[in-house]
């Protein structure tokens, strides 16, 4: 479909998302037409984007509803479908905004999963996963960057060495849209990114031409799921209890930030959340650990 070929075309020039955002972006609006088209033909009307309105809409999340999604995918859904929508009213081809008055599914307010200082120790201390020391200085470089910084998994693998500053003990981070920001990073951190740029790096490398800070035993670029297997082994060799992900390194390094008094403003820049109240669910965090303190400590709790 050429609108929607525009659309996506759309969202790589002007929002510089990542391809693989694009992508999902497109699977979630293609799937939302096929079931468009499959109800206009039921209905005996023209399958043309004039014809989709607000009741189809709430129609495909009803349905998604009845498959067993999420309320979180159903969101994310709509989300595509709404940004679909403004952009072909924005353009002139339909006559209204479709999406603009469904309202989103409530979402439960979770509290993120987060690790005690005992599991943090644990990673950044404890036996390192790993056939070669080359490799098991690499894990404890990334388990101690994930925890120093707090960034994300795609922040993490994205990471080239131009983008670590040794001398001023900072990292450069290209976020959400390519949204540079500048990271600090802390003395244990710094130390282990050393050890493993200086003697282990170059043995991974293995003569090849790569500026990706993190690789993985061919030589290439860590991906994503490396990240996790990695991660995966070390709770197994750990004994670590309960999943652990690149976001749960994030998720603690907030949490422990407010615990130890840094202040939301400061917390939303280094996470590189474009709003505070993102940030603010890290609040719920600490009281519910402050209710859980209270609880065993006071006689009367």
């Amino acid at each position: 479909m050429e609108e929607l070929k525009d659309y996506l075309d759309s969202l790589r020039v002007q929002r510089n998302l990542s391809p693989a955002t694009i992508d999902a972006y497109e699977r979630d609006l293609r799937h939302f037409l096929g079931f468009v088209w499959e109800q206009l033909e039921l209905l005996d009307r023209p399958k043309t984007l004039q014809e989709v309105d607000k009741h189809l809409v709430r129609d495909y999340l009803a349905f998604l509803a009845r498959s067993g999604y999420a309320r979180s995918s159903m969101a994310r859904r709509l989300a595509s479908i709404r940004g679909f929508s403004r952009f072909l009213y924005s353009k002139g081809l339909v006559e209204r905004d479709f999406a603009l008055p469904v309202g989103t599914p409530k979402q439960p307010k979770m509290v993120p999963e987060t690790m005690t200082m005992g599991e943090i120790r644990s990673f950044l201390e404890g036996k390192m996963p790993g056939n070669s020391p080359a490799l098991r200085a690499r894990n404890r470089a990334i388990f101690e960057i994930l925890y120093a910084t707090g960034i994300r998994l795609a922040e993490l693998v994205g990471l080239d060495l131009e983008d670590v500053d040794t001398a001023q003990a900072y990292l450069r981070v290209f976020g959400k849209g390519r949204k540079e920001r500048i990271v600090p990073l802390g003395e244990c951190a710094l130390a282990a990114l050393a050890d493993y740029c200086q003697h282990y790096r170059p043995l991974l490398l293995q003569g090849k031409d790569s500026r990706a800070l993190f690789l993985n035993a061919e030589g290439e670029r860590l991906t994503p799921r490396g990240v996790q297997y990695i991660l995966d082994e070390c709770c197994r060799l750990l004994e670590v209890h309960k999943k652990i992900t690149p976001h749960t390194f994030r998720h603690t390094f907030a949490t422990h930030l407010l615990d130890n008094g840094a202040d939301l403003r400061s917390i939303q820049e280094l996470l590189g959340h474009s709003s505070l109240s993102t940030t603010q669910i890290y609040t719920r965090v600490t009281r519910s650990h402050l209710k859980s303190v209270y609880n065993r400590a006071h006689p009367r709790a």
